[in-house]
């Protein structure tokens, strides 16, 4: 798998969500639904941080105490506020994608878990990339969900629909 391909399907599919977002309302935007962080503006924060996350990992650089984070899935930004901070973080994210040599070498960092002690990961670029886009397409599908039942026709985004080189094909 191409890392930074991947990333670019990311970036095109995530471009179609913050599409059918744009035009909702700060109401719905923030409305409650029953799947997953409940509200399209907590998942879609939640995503945002989360790709800067990785993407501090990925280049080893300590990530501070989530409590000083200045954007927090519990109190998520207007729309408008992520879509134009993602949008920033994309190029630095895609960047830092192209420039990864060695996608296997042992990346190490602590973290302090659920249960308040500290555990010592160790992973490679390649598996945070791989988290990244696993990660962003888990919560991507509930975003969809929401729109749904928001009334919006949320259409395919598969990779291949996305990606794929398609034309008329000759007579």
């Amino acid at each position: 798998m191409e890392p930074v391909r991947i990333y670019d399907y990311l970036a095109l599919s995530r471009r179609r969500i913050f599409d059918w977002t744009r035009p909702l309302t700060p109401e719905q935007y923030t409305r409650e639904h029953p799947i997953g962080l409940a509200t399209l503006a907590r998942t879609l924060t939640h995503l945002y941080i989360s790709e800067w996350y990785y993407l501090e990992r990925m280049q080893e650089r300590d990530v501070p105490a989530y409590d000083t984070w200045p954007i927090r899935d519990e109190t998520p930004p207007p729309f408008a506020e992520i879509e134009a901070a993602w949008t920033e973080q994309a190029a630095r994210t895609r960047a830092a994608l192209a420039e990864q040599r060695d996608w296997t070498a042992p990346i190490q960092y602590r973290v302090t878990n659920d249960a308040g002690s500290v555990d010592l990961v160790t992973t490679t670029a390649a598996d945070i990339a791989t988290q990244l886009a696993l990660h962003e397409m888990h919560h991507r599908a509930q975003a969809m969900n929401m729109l749904r039942h928001l009334g919006v026709n949320a259409e395919d985004i598969d990779f291949n629909t996305l990606m794929y080189d398609r034309r008329p094909a000759p007579v």
